[in-house]
């Protein structure tokens, strides 16, 4: 079994020192999304990781925000928030982008 790590990580800057960079304000675009979306992305490890595949997905047009559910080393649940759905292709190239796959789990 896999230990579970939960770093709820709510600042862009908290992580590791390959990661860190100045801290931005954060703005809640939550709410007004109408549409959520969850992958499951297989081998993310720290918050530069979560950066990482964040950047990525948030470059696709409509795409408002994106949470991340650090599963350190295991699958990661991923919650895209938007105001329509986003392409699945789409999601998977920016997430091979970023250097990490969708998980092929259930």
């Amino acid at each position: 079994m896999t230990e579970r790590i939960e770093l709820r990580l709510k600042d862009a800057a908290a992580g590791c020192a390959c990661c860190a960079a100045p801290a931005k304000e954060a703005v809640d675009v939550t709410a007004a999304s109408a549409v959520t979306q969850e992958v499951l992305v297989d081998g993310m490890t720290c918050s530069h990781c979560v950066s990482s595949v964040t950047e990525e997905l948030t470059a696709i047009a409509g795409v408002d925000s994106v949470t991340v559910d650090l599963n350190a080393g295991g699958t990661s649940r991923v919650t895209i928030h938007s105001q329509t759905d986003i392409d699945g292709d789409a999601i998977t190239a920016a997430v091979e982008e970023a250097g990490y796959a969708l998980s092929t789990q259930g």
